[in-house]
Formats: structure tokens, sequence, C-alpha cells
């Protein structure tokens, strides 16, 4: 047994990694870097980043007793970083705080833009400037009379809005509570504390599952956490913590917590749709149409109510602006951007979407035969996992349904895409979007996933001939 002085000494030594990933991530959102210096600032990502490696690994060696309290203090101080600054990487929360706006007058998100006329009066100095502050690159410029030029922090103000309805009732949530004047802080205070809940999550089901709590901290002190879902105030976080609290639910062999698991996943799929790549982790190992039934059933339902009460009082299509985006970004046409870098370097650019089509049908089908039904995170890890690895998609924050899956499995070698779409897309614009950036960042990602799995699979092969070896003595000497 270690000595108490050795056990304190490396708490002390994790948190003194954390203190200095927690003033890293300070200088990071501080950092105005986004337009004028991209490589600097990914500089500083890339720094919370060996901080965060470098604290996981000490705290291997942390005692059981001061896990938890330390894991917690890290999350607190972690989260705590993204509220130091306005959004700096995204514009998306400017088009949630107006759409929790829009509600809030009683007018339905999905039937007007933001440049509508019709909407001139909600309009505020913030969301809308005017006049000399136009010139910010973040700003989008909109139709106006007069010499002033005018704009709005909103992106895409010519189209509507594409969140599903959980997404929409929180918006208006968080604007029916925020007081006047607070801008921007309410959404980022709202997604803290859901990033927050997010851990707290996932230590009730590694602790009922007896696992290591340790886990936890792959989300619960990663960069991205403080940088895409609190400083940028990305709904995904809302997603994630709806889908990691489903699965929970979904491992239980008893069928009412199951269809619990499934309304969950429901209202995940309807916050952002992203969270539907859990559902063959869900049917892992289900041989019934009842089990399956149990489960999905409730998530259908679910995402169809939370669209009635919108689709009762909108003119317009509740869908948005949803297909004009996946042209827009390039899923339809391969050779953009860049979308299915890695296929790409040895297919024909026509072939690389059906191939991931079939790729991750195979993982899907794999996953739901062979995968195991009390841990249903693990196959959907492995379906979001390759499924980022094939899309090589160029939003970062995307990934953050997949480091809490991460989390849940232990299996700290997919941390790595997340990296992998800061890299593509803090450094973008510098490089111009190509596929040769995503095919490296990627591509690292990748092999860092593949040359674990063969090192855990041999290191299995390895331990289990030596236990046969062991046995086999054994039996000699009786």
């Amino acid at each position: 047994m270690n000595p108490p002085t050795t056990r304190t000494t490396r708490t002390v030594i994790t948190s003194a990694v954390l203190a200095a990933l927690t003033a890293a991530l300070v200088l990071t959102v501080r950092y105005g870097g986004f337009f004028s210096d991209p490589v600097g600032l990914f500089w500083w990502y890339a720094a919370c980043w060996a901080l965060f490696a470098t604290a996981l690994v000490t705290l291997r060696r942390v005692p059981a007793g001061s896990v938890v309290p330390l894991l917690l203090a890290g999350a607190v101080a972690v989260t705590v970083t993204g509220l130091l600054g306005p959004p700096r990487t995204s514009t998306d929360s400017y088009r949630y705080a107006w759409d929790g706006r829009v509600q809030s007058a009683g007018i339905s998100p999905y039937d007007h833009i933001p440049q509508d006329p019709a909407l001139v009066r909600l309009r505020d100095p913030w969301l809308f400037p005017e006049g000399s502050t136009c010139s910010g690159p973040d700003l989008a410029g909109i139709p106006h009379t007069g010499t002033a030029p005018r704009c709005t922090r909103i992106n895409r103000p010519a189209v509507h809005t594409i969140y599903p309805p959980v997404a929409e009732f929180y918006f208006l949530a968080i604007d029916a509570l925020s007081p006047s004047g607070a801008r921007h802080k309410p959404l980022q205070i709202g997604a803290g504390l859901i990033s927050l809940g997010v851990t707290g999550t996932l230590l009730l089901i590694l602790r009922r599952r007896g696992a290591d709590l340790r886990k936890a901290a792959y989300w619960a002190w990663c960069p991205a956490v403080p940088l895409e879902a609190v400083n940028n105030a990305h709904i995904d976080a809302l997603g994630v913590l709806l889908a990691i609290a489903g699965l929970g639910l979904v491992a239980s062999r008893a069928q009412t917590r199951r269809a619990a698991g499934g309304l969950l996943i429901g209202a995940a799929i309807a916050t952002k749709l992203m969270p539907a790549v859990v559902l063959p982790g869900v049917l892992s190992g289900v041989r019934r149409i009842r089990d399956a039934a149990a489960v999905l059933l409730p998530a259908a339902a679910f995402t169809a109510l939370a669209y009635l009460p919108y689709v009762l009082i909108s003119h317009q299509s509740v869908f948005g602006y949803l297909g004009g985006y996946v042209e827009e970004e390039g899923y339809d046409d391969p050779s953009a951007g860049s979308r299915y870098a890695l296929l790409r370097l040895v297919l024909p650019d026509d072939w690389a979407f059906p191939v991931l089509l079939a790729a991750v049908a195979a993982v899907s089908l794999y996953v739901m035969w062979r995968g195991d039904p009390r841990r249903p995170w693990s196959g959907a890890l492995l379906v979001t996992g390759w499924a980022f690895v094939l899309l090589t998609p160029g939003y970062s924050w995307y990934a953050l349904l997949l480091i809490a899956l991460a989390a849940l499995d232990g299996r700290w070698e997919w941390l790595g895409i997340p990296l992998a779409g800061a890299a593509v897309y803090i450094l973008g614009p510098t490089f111009g979007y190509g596929a040769a950036l995503a095919s490296i960042a990627y591509g690292a990602a990748a092999a860092l996933v593949a040359v674990t799995a063969w090192c855990r699979h041999r290191g299995a092969g390895t331990g289990a001939k030596a236990s046969q070896r062991q046995s086999a003595r054994r039996k000699t000497s009786v």
C-alpha cells in the first residue's frame, strides 16, 4: 500500500495539471484570433488538449477516494472558463437567441427568416447592429433603407431555422428566463449547467455499473466542452445529455426503464437530429421485435409529438432550411470541401457517398447482431466513431456526443476524433477547407483508434495464453 504522502502527492500533481489546463482554456477563450490568427488560436487549442491528456494520465494514479471530488472540482473549473468571453468561433447561438425571442412574441420560429421586415419590431442593436459596426467579419449584411449599412450577427439571415422542436422549446425557455439586455450569457450559462449535468449523468451510470469513475473525466475535462458546448453554447450539449441518460436506462433489463430510455433518446433526436446515430447501439444484441419496439416506439412517438405543436401553429415547413443546409454543406457533393476526405484518397469522388452508407450500414448491422445489450453505448460509439472517420465533418462541435460515448465506454482513443474536427474547423480558413487538411487530421485520429484496438487485442490474446499456461502448470503439479 502506498504511504499517505505518496497518495497526496499524486492528487496534488493532478490538481496542478488541472490548474494549468484551466489557465490555458482561459487564455484560449480570451484569444480573439479565429479570423485574424487561426493558426495561433489552434496552438492554444493544442496546448489545452496536451494538458488534458496529461491530466487523464495523472488521474489514473490518484487514490480512489479523491477521484470524485477532484473530478467534479475540475469539471466546474473547466466549464466556467467557457463563460469568460462571447462566442469566439461560432455564431450559431445568435440564431438560438433570435428563435427564442420570436417565440416569446407568439410567432412560430419556422415562419419567418431573420431579415424579414415583418419582424423589424423584434430587432435590437445587439443582434442587428448598424453603421460602422457592420464591418466585422462575423456579421452578415441585410437589406435596408437609408444610407447607414445594417447587418446581423445571425448567420444565414436569409433562410429559415433548421432546429428541431425540443431545441426550439429550449430557446424559448432561455429567452423567457433571461433578463433584458443579457445578450449571449443566458445561453452560455444554460449550456454550462447542461455540460455539468452530463458529467453527473456519466458518474451515475458508471457508479451503477461498478465501472471506473475516472472515465467521466473524458467529458468533464475535455477542452471541447468549455469551448464548444459552453462558450459557443451549441445546442448539441442538450442532445448529448438526453442521449446519454437514455442509453443508461436502455441498458436496464426492465421494460419500463427501457421505454423511458427510448423517450429520452427521442427527445435527443428532437433536439438535434444527429443523436439518431445511437439507435444501432440501442438495438445491440436485440433478438425479439418486442424488445426493439419497447425502445423504438417511445422514441418515434416522442419525436413526432414534439413536432406536432409547431406543425399546428406554423404556416411554413417545420423542417425549415434543413434540405438547403445539407446541399450547402456539400453532403450531396463528394468533391466539395473536406467531406469524405479519407474515402476520396482511395476512391473516385462519386463513390464516396454510397461507400459511406454501405460501411455505416455494415457497422450498424454488426453492432445490432453482436453488440452487448448491457452496454448500448459501446455499439453507439462504434457506429458514431466510424461515421466521423468516413464523413470527416468540418464542424468540431458535432463530436460532443462522441466524447460522452467514449467516456461511458472508457475508450480514450476515440478522443482523437474531436481534436481532428477542431483542427479542420479552426485551420480551415488558412488551408482553404480542403480535403488534404481533413485527410491528415482524421487519418491520424483513425490510426490512433486502429493501433490502440490492435494493441488491446494483442494484449488480451497474450493474457489468455498466459492464463492457459498457468492453468496447465497447476494441472501438471497436481
